[in-house]
């Protein structure tokens, strides 16, 4: 098993071992609550670790970085449509840990983007229980951008909103209408497609593909190499890393 092969088995195990062992607390907790029962206390927690190994094997099962939707037209891509190897970032625009990795992969795009080694793709993952509203809001700002302006102007976009927001869902969504007339957007038209409605399936559709491939949380981004393996780059990853990764799958 290679390097990568064994940092995709890893990573796709996190949140079974995260289910296994919240399902083994429990049963702890039943235990020392329930001192006398003795034997049926010991029969009820085996029961529930053959149910959470079941669990675990079914949600294996379930998340497959193969999932990855097939990226078309749609998406919004930086860099070479054709490159050899793409990265699929699943992001959420109030997540200060997709802020931080904007930052990387703009590095990434510097270094690979120019010579058309890497393209990196952008797909919405609003976390509404984290940061209900405004993630969606912004997600939805940023597909109006593409509408009105096209790809450049979802990238010119995108970054200056990282470059100007807080994260951690203390954005002013004044600012919204303010990015799109600065880069070049015409306000009145801006405003009435983010109140449209037009683009709830499409990020809903990029959400669900997220979770399909294994996405808990943000960022979460797919490397798919020339050969069309898959391996998972979970959570704002140094650059470092990521560069690593991209020249194991270069060569």
């Amino acid at each position: 098993m290679s390097e990568i092969e064994q940092t995709n088995k890893n990573n796709l195990a996190v949140p079974i071992a995260i289910v296994i062992a919240g399902a083994l607390v429990a049963g702890a907790v039943m235990v020392s609550n329930n001192k006398g029962s003795g034997t049926n206390v010991q029969a009820q927690v085996d029961n529930n670790q053959k149910e959470v190994q079941l669990d675990a094997a079914q949600l294996q099962q379930a998340v497959s970085l193969d999932a990855v939707a097939p990226i078309t037209k749609e998406d919004h891509v930086r860099g070479n449509p054709d490159a050899p190897v793409k990265i699929v970032e699943y992001s959420d625009f109030e997540c200060p840990f997709c802020k931080r990795f904007h930052d990387t992969m703009k590095q990434v795009m510097d270094e690979y983007g120019e010579d058309g080694k890497v393209a990196w793709v952008y797909r919405q993952a609003p976390i509404e229980g984290l940061h209900p509203v405004k993630a969606m809001r912004e997600a939805i700002a940023s597909e109006c951008a593409a509408e009105l302006g096209g790809n450049d102007a979802f990238w010119a976009y995108v970054d200056r909103f990282f470059e100007l927001t807080p994260s951690n869902n203390m954005t002013d969504l004044a600012i919204l209408p303010q990015i799109a007339e600065e880069i070049g957007l015409d306000r009145t038209a801006f405003e009435t497609c983010l109140d449209s409605g037009t683009y709830d399936d499409h990020i809903a559709k990029d959400l669900q593909n997220s979770a399909a491939t294994g996405g808990r949380g943000t960022p979460w981004s797919i490397l798919i190499a020339p050969n069309d393996e898959k391996y998972p780059i979970n959570g704002a990853q140094p650059y470092s890393s990521v560069k690593q990764l991209i020249e194991l799958a270069l060569n």
